[in-house]
């Protein structure tokens, strides 16, 4: 385990946060405050202590590459919430979001170019990670997969897909165990759905304020987490919780893209496609995996085998047509998630 990271704890409760990256500034800094070049990094929630670190190690490598000095500035939130802030205005000069289809919506607002999941390795996913449960030390409801959730005396913590991208991984897992379960019969899969958020307390905007719900605020007996998430909870509170991997789960891709339209006019386009592009490099993959998120280049991966259940029957947005027909499915309004929350 890696040192308690404190400020953790100390943002739970920050529903959207702005937050500074060394190397010439801080959040309130500007390009022509002195500090050189500011970018700005427009994230889903529990990326921050991840970027926190990442901005740290860029700036040093870009001083190193090109002599600049450059300021990275990062914003956390849900990730549709994140994207449609990006589309009602605000700057980013790249995002970092929880699913493709969050940035396909603001590439169908004109700031990105088409093509932007080809522009970098592995769909433009530089690392990975998938849904499991968070519970209590000593797992009291005795929750071991899907079916447990749905239990009357099971209380469910989990965010809003219809603002977390989170979210919409939770419930596409779920999805996905009980139509193998039933056969595919989508009538019965529609009625554990329903059962399964009859029992959730709170839908949090995003999973970051989820965690805070269950962790901080001690409601629930279980959250459905990212699998980052839930290590994160686990190391700032030894000895307090447990991880339970459910028997199918989902390959979770967070997306990076350079916001052209921003980049272009802040004159940063540069910068921001080398931001992303370090992502890939070995020492980012291993940042990654230290802040528990699965490293996309296999090789490294494989050097937090003992870290991460790599034998996980995890299914894929393939597996629902991609994300134009899963959006459309399940989350557009008045789609399937709509249907099953309103009964």
């Amino acid at each position: 385990m890696k040192k308690k990271r404190v400020v953790f704890i100390l943002i739970l409760t920050i529903a959207v946060s702005v937050l500074g990256a060394g190397c010439g500034g801080n959040a309130d800094s500007t390009s022509d405050g002195g500090t050189g070049t500011e970018i700005l990094n427009v994230s889903y929630d529990p990326t921050r202590e991840f970027y926190a670190k990442y901005n740290e190690q860029f700036c040093e490598y870009w001083k190193k590459e090109s002599g600049q000095e450059i300021t990275v500035t990062q914003s956390h939130g849900g990730s549709g919430s994140q994207a449609r802030s990006v589309m009602e205005g605000n700057e980013a000069d790249v995002v970092t979001l929880a699913l493709a289809h969050d940035i396909t919506a603001i590439e169908n607002a004109g700031l990105i170019d088409s093509g932007w999941i080809d522009e970098f390795d592995c769909d433009s996913s530089p690392y990975t990670s998938t849904i499991v449960f968070l519970v209590r030390k000593g797992n009291e409801k005795n929750i071991r997969d899907w079916d447990d959730l749905i239990a009357k005396d099971v209380e469910v913590i989990t965010p809003n897909p219809k603002t977390s991208g989170g979210a919409c991984w939770n419930f596409l897992a779920a999805w996905a165990y009980w139509q193998e379960k039933d056969g595919e019969n989508e009538e019965e899969t529609r009625e554990y759905l329903r059962k399964l958020y009859k029992n959730v307390l709170v839908l949090d905007s995003g999973a970051r304020g989820a965690t805070n719900t269950f962790v901080e605020n001690g409601q629930g007996d279980v959250l459905i987490a990212w699998e980052n998430e839930a290590y994160l909870s686990m190391e700032a509170y030894p000895d307090q919780y447990e991880i339970v991997t459910p028997s199918i789960s989902i390959l979770a891709q967070p997306s990076v893209a350079v916001v052209d339209q921003n980049a272009e006019e802040h004159q940063t386009t540069e910068i921001a496609e080398a931001y992303l592009q370090y992502l890939y490099s070995d020492e980012a993959q291993r940042l990654a995996g230290e802040h528990y998120y699965r490293p996309s280049k296999e090789e490294i991966l494989q050097e937090f085998s003992e870290q991460f259940d790599l034998n996980m029957n995890l299914v894929t947005i393939d597996d629902f047509g991609g994300w134009d027909q899963a959006y459309e499915t399940f989350f557009d309004d008045g789609a399937v998630f709509d249907q099953i929350y309103a009964e």
